[in-house]
């Protein structure tokens, strides 16, 4: 089967059910990066409307945690939230990630977008994220711009030494 007869894979909301294939998939694309599984079923819990998966027959090969958070303040890797703020500042990206079969196929550009529309429908003027893993440039093709001050670094020291913040502004200030 060649790719433009293959099953084409499509972003769905997130349920319950997927966590263990979304703590597979963070295992396999974020090894430096571990989370206990209560971080992304507490960010499911408390922002339905941030999370999402890639399936294609049956298959997750991607997912994405997002919820609205403080601005400037991402949260400590493996850190449960308790709860979202209110009013939050930006529209917060957790976690994206895609299998290797996946990537390049525009999928992560799709669910940027959903996120953005999220960001807008929410009434919040950015979007953020920590990027890892060399992910930066990737995020700057999407209007991400590195961010933050020294004030930042007690947050991204439980990431790492490369750890980038970055935020995307959004056009009409929502």
């Amino acid at each position: 089967m060649n790719d433009r007869s293959a099953p084409t894979a499509l972003w769905r909301p997130m349920a319950a059910s997927d966590l263990p294939q979304v703590e597979a998939i963070a295992a396999a694309v974020h090894p430096a990066y571990p989370e206990d599984g209560a971080v992304p079923a507490e960010r499911l819990r408390l922002s339905p409307n941030g999370c999402f998966v890639l399936e294609r027959q049956g298959g997750i090969l991607g997912y994405v945690v997002s919820h609205p958070w403080y601005r400037f303040d991402p949260p400590k890797l493996d850190t449960l939230l308790g709860a979202l703020p209110a009013p939050a500042g930006t529209w917060y990206i957790h976690d994206l990630a895609l299998v290797s079969a996946a990537r390049g196929r525009g999928h992560a550009e799709a669910i940027v977008r959903r996120l953005v529309a999220e960001a807008e429908r929410a009434g919040l003027p950015s979007l953020s994220l920590v990027a890892v893993n060399g992910s930066a440039p990737f995020w700057r093709r999407h209007g991400f711009v590195a961010a933050g001050d020294g004030a930042l670094r007690e947050a991204l020291a439980s990431y790492d030494a490369d750890a980038v913040f970055m935020v995307r502004e959004l056009a009409d200030g929502a």
